[in-house]
């Protein structure tokens, strides 16, 4: 056998790691990452500007929707809201404007609650690995009193690009609440899609006051 060249071969691998490193630098970020850098980002602007803020949720929510807006997959989960039953009669005029009036609640529910941090523990933890189109990334927040509050993220990949599908906070479903709450609507308007999605800020306010009460009974 010939003697191996090892100058030569180290050279050629060198060659092929500096060849490969564009590729490792512009590889997507996964799902955990998506998470955690919204919310490093979120975090980062809110001890920027909590005062301002503060005296203007507005300008929050504002914020929040060009951070958490290119993250949120508010199409799918639009549908999951409405369900098949609802969705299919949705001409694409009423799907859209439902999609812009929940991801309005979506920034008020969420900006209500970052609103009150005050520099909280915040850690996320590794994605649980479910498929390689979906799966979910935990997050412990942990109170002043030292109390974990689990939090896990739902996230579905599009085209390459992790999104959140849904959340589960302390235990509850947000998606399922909203859907329930939904569905409960259009019933009690008679199934007409225009009042429920008009009057969404409303089912918004009862899925709260739903949460909360499961929370006080500890279910």
């Amino acid at each position: 056998m010939g003697k191996i060249n090892m100058t030569g071969f180290f050279r050629r691998l060198v060659l092929v790691l500096l060849a490969s490193m564009p590729l490792l630098a512009n590889a997507a970020p996964t799902a955990q990452q998506v998470v955690q850098q919204t919310v490093d980002q979120l975090l980062g602007d809110l001890k920027a500007n909590k005062a301002v803020y503060q005296a203007d949720p507005a300008a929050f929510y504002a914020a929040l929707e060009r951070t958490l807006g290119p993250v949120v997959d508010a199409e799918g989960i639009s549908r999951s809201i409405m369900t098949v039953k609802y969705s299919r009669r949705a001409t694409p005029e009423q799907m859209q404007r439902f999609q812009d009036n929940f991801k309005l609640s979506l920034m008020q529910f969420y900006g209500n609650a970052l609103l009150e941090y005050d520099n909280q523990e915040i850690r996320v933890l590794p994605a649980k690995v479910e498929d390689a189109e979906r799966t979910s990334v935990g997050m412990e927040f942990k109170d002043s009193k030292g109390t974990v509050y689990p939090v896990s993220y739902t996230m579905t990949n599009l085209d390459g690009q992790w999104k959140l599908r849904n959340l589960i906070i302390n235990g509850i479903n947000i998606g399922k609440l909203f859907r329930d709450q939904f569905a409960d609507t259009m019933q009690k308007n008679g199934n007409n899609l225009d009042k429920a999605i008009d009057g969404w800020a409303d089912i918004v306010a009862k899925a709260k006051s739903s949460a909360s009460n499961q929370q006080a009974s500890g279910t």
